[in-house]
């Protein structure tokens, strides 16, 4: 019997871990879908860099009080599976509620950003955010604006000189 308390303690463990090491952690019910259903979204999540596990509850439960996450425990019931990422904060809540527009059988229940519980509602908002990349696109956007609106007043007075003196 002790080799089975091992092994759950091990899974514990494990959950505890990568609820602290995730960056974003979106929590889902994945009831309704079928296997070739489930395959593409875990597909869609690999892609994306994003770990998709399916755990017991009350293994998770006991994962969630040593992270001191316990808020998310409501959230703990009936079939669910946990999308885990380390590196991307929107990238799992993004696939998942992309997945969940076309899929009405899956259903999100909660999420952990960056260590904070956050409602359905927040992981919909953040999934409505662009990528890091499109984020980092708009930053660069920005900064040359100043720099393009310079050019082109000096480039119009140039012009206007140039006419001038013809």
């Amino acid at each position: 019997m002790s080799v089975v308390i091992e092994k759950k303690k091990q899974v514990v463990e494990e959950i505890t871990t990568k609820l602290q090491e995730s960056q974003s952690t979106i929590v889902v019910d994945y009831r309704g879908l079928n296997v070739a259903e489930v395959t593409e979204l875990r597909k869609q999540l690999r892609e994306a860099g994003v770990d998709f596990k399916v755990y017991k509850n009350t293994m998770t439960r006991r994962a969630t009080e040593k992270a001191g996450l316990s808020d998310l425990n409501e959230n703990l019931v009936g079939p669910t599976a946990i999308a885990f990422s380390n590196e991307d904060v929107i990238a799992p809540a993004k696939v998942l509620a992309g997945f969940a527009k076309k899929h009405d059988a899956l259903e999100i229940k909660a999420g952990v950003i960056e260590g904070r519980v956050v409602s359905v509602d927040e992981v919909k908002a953040i999934a409505e955010l662009p990528s890091r990349e499109g984020l980092l696109s708009m930053l660069l956007s920005v900064l040359q604006a100043p720099v393009r609106n310079l050019a082109l007043a000096t480039k119009a007075v140039a012009d206007q000189k140039e006419e001038q003196g013809a």
